[in-house]
């Protein structure tokens, strides 16, 4: 007798209740949360490490290794994103604007029980959805294909509206920007090389793991060297209390939970989307719907954790969806996944949903049960990570640098990786000084790429009949309203009336000094664009054109009302900088010795080699900044060495430069890190 589907899922999870697969899940699900606390790992590396490891398992065994690593990644990635602005991976960009803001007033307790709540309600949301969803899979993704994908990436890019704040011509500059760089490298098409310096670097398009980091992790870390104080000086709750607020901010906000959870899973289930923009689509969401959010959003509102958590954990029962269905991975982890498949003799398809259809159950339970285990394992020690925000940041700086820098590092194992880091962390540290909102760009940056690509193939196969589909038509009107919401939100909702603003003659300030900067990069890209084959200037000139307009625009509208404003400044989705009692002088000068003493550990890493290089900067920075004891700092130093060998020598197999010394001395190249 056919068994019902929920017999069949109740037998997978039968199997998965086994003691030897709760123990592989268990392990992938311990290995998931070390490697999200590292900045930079991400659970794609950990999933490449642990492959080789399941040639010999049975198919249950080995998803419910892999999957419990993979499902708990952007859980614990939660904890540096709250505590020091830098996030684990790319799925925690969006938490680091509200999370770290509330660990800075001293509710890191509160803000990392309350992620952890919503990450585990929003992972178990997404594996109930993909269970769900299993029997209608097929026709509902066979009527998504580019056209649909090119809607959807343009609906995602106008929630650059939601993250611009109060200065919607900044933030929709800093998008276009973010877009030109993703044309940074080869044309689809013509094989041109774009902005790329000739340089092979910038052949294979800039990596998004060092650009992140650069704009989101560098500046934090930074600004806590600049004022040389603990992220937090006091504790606004103890453990207890910070934890059950934390626990009732997101049963308040349930229903946020759940709307950003189904739209979390959604997004994963579109293949080229995946975990870079999750996040960010679900914070632009909760900033235009949540009561409120313009005014506190930014400034360490819990629903800006809330959101982007619960979406970011259920994105991946979505990304399971394609990838079963038809072999198309939602996510690049996915598409490990897919060798997984391969290895025990699985075929995406029609199998997985009939035949195969307990082995799918079994990944569903896997998922659902790692995020339970993760979300307790880390409920478990988050009063000992709200510590750390009270840490010197002496005890604090050192050790995140060494981790981001190789992270950022095996991005594409290339020098460039640092220099980019380095680059836009210089980027990032002014935008946020000057009050540029850094979510635009990188949204931008993320899906540039796939509007491009997309854009190619819909004009190539239906020109501009594309628009007219039922679907792309719904989500461009939906584009459309969601860049204009808060004109017509003021005209129809509030009533207001829209007074002209008064001008006079035009007043430039030091801090023009970026937007004419700005400008004169945007003037660059379109000289340089000039000498390219005549097919491969058009997208990319139109961009950087637009671009260069809204930021004259911008520059021009600033100095002619000048005059007239109430010296107030607009209201950005994104980190303030509060530098307290520091004169501009001072801060600058400070900003100044913390990228000398970056550009030292690269270049002591370039003649010696990284353990050499972390162990000069943690010995140095310790010893000099702030005089720690040659214990503290010899016990502090031990550890970072063994982390880095062990760790990403030995364990992640990274592939390290050549150096100077080994050049010189080339028995030093048996040495890998030396």
């Amino acid at each position: 007798m056919e068994l019902s589907l929920l017999d069949v899922a109740f037998n997978a999870l039968g199997v998965m209740l086994e003691p030897e697969r709760l123990m592989y899940l268990g392990l992938g699900t311990v290995l998931g949360l070390a490697i999200g606390i590292m900045p930079g790992i991400g659970g794609v590396a950990g999933l490449a490490l642990l492959l080789p490891f399941t040639f010999s398992l049975d198919a249950y065994s080995a998803f419910a290794f892999m999957l419990g690593l993979g499902a708990v990644t952007s859980t614990s990635d939660t904890i540096p994103a709250v505590l020091f602005g830098v996030p684990g991976t790319s799925a925690s960009q969006a938490t680091v604007i509200d999370g770290h803001s509330m660990a800075k007033k001293g509710e890191a307790g509160r803000a990392l029980s309350a992620a952890y709540a919503a990450s585990l309600i929003g992972g178990l949301w997404g594996a109930l959805l993909l269970g769900l969803t299993i029997p209608v899979l097929r026709p509902i993704m066979l009527n998504i294909n580019s056209p649909e994908l090119l809607a959807f990436s343009i609906f995602g890019l106008s929630m650059v509206s939601a993250l611009s704040g109060s200065m919607p011509l900044r933030g929709l500059a800093m998008a276009g920007f973010g877009v030109s760089l993703a044309m940074v490298g080869g044309d689809p098409v013509s094989g041109q090389q774009r902005w790329t310096f000739d340089t092979l670097y910038l052949y294979d398009d800039l990596p998004l793991l060092p650009v992140a980091l650069g704009l989101f992790a560098l500046p934090e870390l930074a600004d806590i060297a600049i004022k040389r104080m603990a992220i937090s000086q006091t504790t606004k709750y103890n453990l207890r209390d910070g934890m059950m607020m934390g626990l009732k901010d997101v049963l308040k906000n349930w229903l946020l939970v759940a709307k950003c959870g189904s739209l979390g899973a959604f997004i994963g289930a579109i293949p080229g989307l995946g975990s870079a923009v999750v996040d960010w689509f679900a914070y632009g969401y909760a900033a235009k719907t949540c009561k409120g959010a313009s005014e506190t959003f930014g400034k360490g509102d819990v629903r800006g954790v809330i959101a982007p958590e619960s979406a970011n954990n259920a994105k991946e029962g979505g990304s399971l969806v394609p990838t079963i269905a038809f072999g198309v991975p939602g996510s690049a982890s996915m598409a490990l996944l897919l060798g997984g498949f391969m290895i025990h003799g699985l075929v995406p398809g029609k199998a997985m949903v009939t035949t195969n259809i307990e082995v799918t159950y079994a990944m569903v339970w896997s998922i659902a049960l790692a995020n339970i285990l993760g979300a307790g394992l880390c409920f478990a020690f988050s009063g000992q990570f709200a510590k750390i925000a009270t840490l010197r940041y002496t005890l604090v700086i050192p050790g995140v640098i060494c981790i981001m820098m190789v992270g950022a590092f095996q991005a594409s194992a290339d020098w460039g990786d640092l220099f980019v880091l380095l680059i836009f962390g210089s980027v990032g540290w002014i935008m946020k000084h000057m009050r540029w909102p850094r979510p635009p760009l990188i949204l931008g940056f993320v899906l540039g790429g796939i509007i491009e690509d997309y854009m190619r193939i819909s004009y190539q196969l239906y020109e501009w009949g594309w628009v007219l589909r039922p679907v792309c038509a719904v989500m461009l009107i939906a584009a459309a309203l969601s860049l204009t919401q808060p004109l017509l939100s003021k005209v129809f909702v509030k009533r207001e009336r829209l007074a002209l603003p008064r001008f006079s003659a035009p007043v430039f300030t030091k801090g023009d000094g970026f937007s004419f900067a700005f400008i004169a990069v945007l003037g660059w890209m379109i000289w340089r664009s000039l000498s390219w084959q005549d097919d491969a200037q058009g997208p990319p000139q139109v961009i950087v054109g637009v671009t260069l307009a809204l930021v004259v625009i911008s520059l021009l509208w600033a100095a002619l009302t000048r005059r007239h404003s109430d010296g107030k400044q607009g209201a950005i989705l994104d980190l303030v900088a509060d530098m307290g009692e520091l004169t501009r002088p001072m801060v600058n000068l400070r900003a100044l010795q913390f990228l000398t003493w970056l550009g030292a550990f690269v270049a002591v890493w370039a003649i010696a080699g990284i353990l050499v290089s972390a162990l000069c900067f943690v010995v140095f920075y310790m010893r000099i900044q702030a005089g720690e004891s040659w214990r503290m700092v010899a016990g502090y130093s031990l550890v970072i060495l063994c982390l880095i060998y062990f760790v990403f020598d030995q364990g992640f197999h990274i592939s390290w430069p050549e150096t100077v010394l080994g050049t010189w001395f080339p028995v030093l190249q048996a040495i890998p890190t030396m």
